[in-house]
């Protein structure tokens, strides 16, 4: 009986989606989920439904995103699309060895989105053309995840939320770092009050890339023209994507303002000499971007936050996360926290990994349960499952267009900051003063605002024959 409950619904659900847009659509989807997800006693069963996706973006990124995305159930990738002919060929015969099916391939990615079947698009390309292509995307009519990477203008910030607005489309900004365990697990911990009122977190982008930008031109990376022609928190999203999840920004809270501060530009200077010599065309060149930047957010509700970006220096990888509040204190650079009432002895630290264990997100779970998968510690599955699920249903992203827009913003506007001695500059309010008021969010298994434990029980994926 459930089984053909099931099917009753798809075929509803099949006729009435080609009548219905926006809003009413997400809507409608999510309540179809919640039916069939409930219909046969108490087991979460949700419909694999096949979609058609396409890829813009082959490089290393692109490629490696793809060949997840491919073993996701019911996705279909159809097309691929790259700038430079041979990274579009590549990613093609990436998806034919994974699927056995071989995706058309297109150097201009408006002609791929001239297409109806598509319903929606990974967009793996250089920082400053995320945009632009999220905003055609969501035009032509199909949903949109972009890689992360920080925005060149709020303007274009604007144009991302408002276009998602006018089209029903979502815009969701594919931070994996949302579904690190040890971030989900402070999640989860901090929703149940372990840390007490959170005042301040930190975290930021520490990673020793010299020699992927000091061969960017080689390698065809665009990471080198953002050094040698920027000065700001280029890549701020890996950590201040958690933390804000985790400080309700845009729902109950928000960004109200930064400052930033860079120090002098030398460590790729020096590199480049060292591994290039002298005679090297860079080997004078003035690179803009300063090996620290140091920024500081106010939030609404007196919370602080401090990022941190540095790349062209030599240091092991950290990603610097702290959250501190009333009760006590998590660190990740010594894998450490303290919690002032289990503590006899103060000043002192424990490991975090019995708490890790304590608190582990149901998502991790399960997950390890079903086999962890790779591309960053399995990161990048989960996020792109996150997508999946929201594009296949037409639902709301875990990450939508409001969130995608505030986080990318921090890096232009740590420009302006920067270029005018550090002065504070006004974080703009994307929803538009509804963070105080927004309609209630998506309940689920990849939802960042809330620790959904009913979408973990006997759950049971079956696809749709």
């Amino acid at each position: 009986m459930a089984k053909a409950l099931q099917k009753n619904i798809q075929i509803i659900r099949q006729c009435i989606v080609k009548f219905l847009s926006g809003t009413a659509l997400f809507l409608f989807n999510y309540m179809c989920i919640i039916i069939l997800g409930f219909s046969c006693k108490g087991e979460i069963k949700v419909e694999i439904i096949k979609t058609n996706f396409a890829v813009i973006g082959c490089s290393g990124r692109g490629s490696s995103m793809m060949r997840e995305l491919s073993t996701i159930p019911g996705v279909n990738i159809v097309a691929v699309c790259d700038i430079f002919e041979d990274r579009a060929k590549k990613g093609a015969e990436i998806i034919k060895d994974a699927t056995g099916k071989e995706p058309d391939i297109y150097i201009d990615y408006k002609e791929l989105l001239a297409r109806k079947d598509i319903s929606a698009v990974l967009c793996c390309t250089t920082w400053i053309t995320h945009s632009r292509i999220a905003i055609d995307t969501m035009k032509a009519g199909k949903n949109v995840a972009i890689e992360v990477g920080g925005a060149a203008s709020i303007e274009e910030c604007w144009q991302m939320v408002r276009t998602s607005e006018e089209t029903g489309k979502f815009c969701m900004l594919l931070e994996n770092c949302c579904y690190c365990r040890d971030e989900l697990a402070i999640f989860n911990m901090c929703r149940q009050g372990v840390l007490g009122e959170i005042v301040h977190v930190q975290g930021g982008y520490e990673h020793d890339l010299r020699k992927e930008i000091g061969n960017g031109r080689e390698i065809r990376h665009g990471r080198i023209h953002n050094f040698m022609n920027r000065n700001g928190e280029l890549y701020p999203t890996h950590e201040l994507a958690p933390l804000g999840k985790l400080l309700r920004i845009n729902r109950g809270n928000r960004f109200v303002s930064l400052t930033s501060m860079a120090s002098k530009a030398v460590g790729l200077h020096e590199w480049i000499l060292k591994e290039k010599g002298k005679d090297y065309d860079l080997a004078d060149f003035n690179f803009t971007q300063g090996d620290v930047v140091t920024t500081m957010i106010k939030c609404a509700h007196g919370e602080t936050v401090v990022l941190v970006h540095d790349c062209t220096l030599p240091r092991p990888y950290s990603r610097n996360a702290r959250v501190q509040g009333t009760k006590g204190i998590w660190m990740e650079d010594n894998d450490s926290i303290y919690l002032d009432d289990d503590h006899k002895n103060h000043h002192e630290w424990e490991p975090f990994e019995p708490f890790r264990d304590k608190y582990e997100h149901p998502l991790w779970i399960e997950y390890y349960n079903k086999g962890v998968r790779s591309g960053h510690e399995g990161i990048d599955y989960l996020v792109l499952c996150a997508f999946v699920e929201s594009a296949m249903y037409n639902l709301a992203p875990p990450i939508d267009v409001y969130d995608t827009a505030v986080y990318m913003s921090i890096t232009c506007l740590s420009e302006q900051s920067i270029a005018m001695g550090s002065m504070p500059v006004p974080v703009p309010d994307f929803t538009n003063g509804r963070w105080i008021d927004r309609e209630p969010f998506r309940r689920g298994k990849y939802c960042l605002e809330e620790v959904c434990h009913e979408f973990f029980e006997n759950e049971n994926m079956e696809e749709n024959e």
